[in-house]
């Protein structure tokens, strides 16, 4: 748990530990968020094979764009897939980046409230 608003700045080693807390937490949302959308693209397409499915799924995940051949034909499945999957892929990628910032906010914002309080006493 972080420190409360009074309490002193936890020591960089317990920072270091929450950095690497929650770098792993965000790495493994987005490994299973990868997963799903390899294995989606796979068995909703049945013309991509498994790297096609992973580049396809990885750019969707961080934002750039779908990389499906034009010459594939998609199913109403696959369509619906790709339209979910790509809302789901948006809101996990800033709820990962929210989790990798909070470490790093929450000792700025602490440390910017320690140093106005030693002013007022």
């Amino acid at each position: 748990m972080a420190e409360r608003k009074k309490s002193k700045l936890a020591p960089v080693k317990v920072y270091y530990r929450r950095l690497w807390k929650n770098a792993f937490f965000g790495t493994t949302i987005m490994l299973v968020c990868l997963l799903i959308g390899v294995l989606g693209y796979k068995f909703t397409i049945p013309e991509m094979d498994w790297f096609d499915s992973l580049l396809n799924a990885s750019m969707i995940l961080s934002g750039m764009g779908p990389m499906i051949d034009p010459s594939i034909v998609l199913s109403k499945g696959a369509k619906v897939f790709a339209s979910m999957y790509a809302l789901f892929s948006g809101v996990a990628f800033i709820s990962v980046i929210g989790i990798l910032i909070a470490p790093i906010a929450h000792r700025f914002f602490h440390k910017l409230h320690l140093e106005d309080t030693s002013d007022d006493q």
